[in-house]
């Protein structure tokens, strides 16, 4: 019998992380930077006002008061896209817009607010020193800093940081190509009419939400028959999209199943009994072109976790997330239940709490580890270890919080 561990390794091991592309910024949403991206100019290029007001030196302005104010000259004024140089002298101030550069010879600004917005003299209610509402050249970026780090996801807010840093063009990993293939005769697409003998396929709707949630492009071929022709046909026809294939079902020593005798000589592929519930029969390698290929049980249930254990770090890892799993926390049982002895089981549970109680868990099969229903009322798998085959009320286990 294979460990998780051993087996979750193998999985990594294929997993190469995909070649590295430029992208244009705007099309960089949601890529993993591969690499550490440097700043081309320092942000701000200059020491600039942080809102609107007069340009000063801070030591023209002790003192200043509502009760005794302070006047100085205007010289002038400032405004984002000015691009003239102006110098402030003492005894003088110089009216700014937010996004200003600051004159030579300021130090620091006076809020518009706090004056009498004079355009030839100005009075000051409020006394500034030496750097107050200024952004200091560089005080964002510098340049040849480290703008963003190897493996960040770019959302729209990093897209704002590489665009003030210049960059155009971003190093980035592309998202793993994922086809996922049902295998079963008897399998038909919810919606169509279901008869005697045939089962609903919800692994492959299940599977390419779950791809797609880790990162990766999802194609649903759906169900494909059991007949051995057919069934390499289309694995065939797959491979000129496929960075990865997930195959679901055509596992179990019956008669009907012809997964491993198709791939057999399509490439290298191991298929093992893991200890783990739910799960146990397993395949992972690779086909003769170097796509990889993750073979997963045909129980929904079996095969989701068995997805979240091996496979979505496995994706993770191709597309360059620098974590490659499921935050988890620790959680007290609700309650006692049981576990089979010499196999990791992952108990479909509901985790409740906060940082400052503390944690619980409850299980939501009632025990039956193949129940639908009960993962869906999941939001994290309790993992209780190959030796433990009673859990307490109150024991504490590691818990994977399941993502949305």
């Amino acid at each position: 019998m294979k460990s998780v561990d051993v087996h979750l390794q193998d999985c990594l091991e294929l997993a190469v992380p995909m070649e590295r592309y430029e992208a244009e910024l705007s099309d960089s949403l949601g890529c993993i930077l591969a690499e550490d991206v440097l700043s081309l100019i320092d942000v701000p290029s200059a020491n600039i006002a942080s809102l609107d007001g007069y340009a000063v030196l801070g030591s023209d302005t002790i003192g200043a008061s509502g009760d005794h104010p302070v006047r100085l000259r205007v010289l002038g004024e400032v405004f984002a896209d000015s691009r003239d140089s102006s110098t402030v002298f003492e005894g003088t101030a110089m009216k700014v817009a937010s996004g200003a550069r600051l004159p030579s010879g300021a130090d620091c600004v006076v809020p518009l607010e706090s004056t009498d917005q004079g355009t030839v003299e100005v009075t000051f209610y409020q006394s500034v020193r030496a750097g107050d509402y200024v952004r200091t050249q560089g005080s964002d970026l510098s340049v040849g800093g480290v703008a963003l780090k190897e493996g960040t996801r770019i959302a729209s807010r990093h897209i704002a940081l590489l665009a003030s840093a210049g960059r155009s063009l971003v190093p980035v990993r592309p998202a793993p190509r994922v086809v996922i293939i049902s295998v079963g005769s008897e399998l038909v697409a919810p919606g169509r009419g279901a008869s005697r003998g045939t089962t609903y396929d919800a692994n492959s709707h299940a599977l390419a939400a779950a791809v797609r949630s880790a990162g990766g492009v999802a194609y649903r071929v759906g169900g494909v028959s059991d007949e051995k022709s057919v069934l390499r046909e289309v694995l065939e026809d797959q491979l000129l999209r496929a960075d990865v294939i997930i195959t679901t079902g055509g596992l179990s020593y019956g008669g009907g199943d012809t997964v491993k005798e198709v791939l057999s000589p399509l490439g290298t592929v191991r298929f093992d009994n893991v200890a783990m519930n739910p799960g146990r029969q397993l395949g992972v390698g690779t086909l003769e072109d170097g796509t990889v290929i993750f073979c997963l049980p045909g129980n929904p249930v079996a095969a989701l976790v068995s997805f979240e254990i091996f496979v979505r770090p496995a994706l993770r890892k191709m597309a360059g997330y620098a974590s490659l799993g499921n935050r988890s926390i620790r959680a007290a049982s609700s309650e006692t239940f049981f576990s089979g002895e010499g196999e990791r089981d992952y108990v479909r549970v509901h985790v409740s709490g906060n940082t400052a109680k503390g944690y619980r868990f409850k299980p939501t099969e009632g025990g039956q580890s193949s129940l639908l229903a009960g993962f869906a009322d999941a939001n994290g798998l309790a993992i209780v270890p190959e030796d433990v085959t009673k859990v307490r009320e109150g024991d504490p286990m590691e818990c994977i919080i399941l993502n949305g």
